[in-house]
């Protein structure tokens, strides 16, 4: 029986999801969209579930809270100035995880967790504007 095996262990040491739950969660703020295997989107889902709720709360113990967790200020500032106010009136549910088939090299089942009202120029944003300074430094 499985009683009281609260998570997936994903084959890593504590400090290591620890560490992969704040990046992926990070890059989920950033881009509003990311694609990951199913049983890694499963377990971030509630992680970042309570991040947002952590933002549409929006004062300094709960802003301290999520920086503890998230680990670089422009996630944070991004999920408490953007992403709180955005899901101010929804009363939970910020999270929607889709299947997206299988992964060619081991058959690992995919999945893309998104939130629910993304802004779709989100995605690659941070990266498009930095590959914009790297060539303007170039030239």
């Amino acid at each position: 029986m499985r009683h009281a095996r609260g998570y997936r262990r994903l084959n890593r040491t504590h400090e290591h999801r620890k560490a992969l739950w704040a990046n992926m969660a990070g890059s989920l703020i950033e881009h509003e969209q990311i694609k990951t295997t199913l049983p890694k989107a499963k377990e971030l889902r509630p992680i970042v579930e309570k991040l947002v709720t952590l933002g549409k709360r929006g004062d300094l113990h709960a802003r301290r809270q999520a920086a503890a967790q998230l680990k670089e200020d422009q996630y944070v500032s991004k999920l408490f100035d953007i992403l709180g106010p955005r899901y101010k009136e929804r009363q939970g549910g910020y999270i929607r995880v889709l299947r997206a088939g299988f992964r060619y090299g081991d058959m690992a089942p995919m999945a893309i967790i998104e939130l629910v009202d993304r802004d779709v120029d989100a995605k690659g944003a941070t990266d498009r504007a930095r590959n914009a300074v790297q060539e303007n430094n170039v030239e």
